[in-house]
């Protein structure tokens, strides 16, 4: 695992495939993620080798019902008291009530597709808050939860405005350059979903697959939207 500074008050933990976002607010810490079953310990390292206590993670916001997004939010969460959130319509595939949908793979799609095979199940997992779009999260100084379904029925960002930072969960990813993510259920609508991101217009933007951009992100992503068309034919 790599530990990376994004922000004074934000570091993203990147893993093999994924990663996590730790947000201080004093000693007051979120997790945006929690990466695969296996990534608990490695996360915990992470969270002290920056001077800080897990045991401050206060919520853990799962973006959307992927194991590579959720897998440790359970281990994590029975550590060190936090709540989980994620959106009811992924809510019951994250408790392990039900089946996730499986995506609508573009031909280019397939080898990343066999690819997510390696990683590990992630375990039924509990939703202590189901989240809706708008919802408040209690952190960040009014982040927000904003909709974005496509990727899952239930994905979602997560936007800050007072510090002008947007999490796209997989809505939104960075591989060679800024663009619709990938292993969608609904591309047309993850393709809405994206513009809506992208009409926030932040100034930092972190991805769940791709280093997050701080300089110029709002007319990266407006690029790339200009260009998603091509990306969604073609990638």
């Amino acid at each position: 695992m790599d530990l990376v500074e994004v922000l004074p008050q934000l570091h993203m933990f990147r893993f093999p495939i994924g990663q996590a976002y730790l947000w201080r607010d004093g000693t007051d810490l979120t997790l945006i993620d929690a990466c695969d079953s296996d990534a608990a310990s490695a996360i915990e390292d992470g969270v002290r080798s920056l001077g800080l206590d897990p045991g401050r993670i206060s919520r853990i916001v799962v973006t959307h019902g992927h194991c590579d997004h959720y897998g440790a939010a359970q281990e994590l969460a029975d550590r060190h008291g936090a709540e989980i959130l994620a959106h009811r319509l992924d809510a019951a595939v994250i408790r392990g009530e039900e089946e996730i949908a499986g995506p609508v793979l573009l031909d280019w799609e397939l080898p990343l597709w066999e690819h997510t095979r390696t990683v590990p199940p992630a375990p039924p997992t509990r939703v202590d808050r189901e989240l809706a779009d708008g919802d408040e999260l209690g952190f960040g100084q009014g982040a927000r939860v904003v909709h974005s379904p496509g990727h899952t029925p239930g994905s979602i960002g997560i936007h800050l405005p007072h510090h002008g930072v947007l999490f796209t969960g997989d809505c939104v990813a960075r591989v060679d350059r800024v663009m619709l993510g990938v292993f969608n259920t609904d591309r047309e609508q993850a393709l809405a979903s994206f513009r809506r991101l992208a009409a926030l217009e932040p100034a930092t933007v972190c991805f769940g697959h791709g280093d997050p951009v701080t300089t110029d992100a709002a007319a990266m992503l407006a690029s790339a939207d200009r260009d998603s068309g091509l990306q969604v034919e073609h990638g």
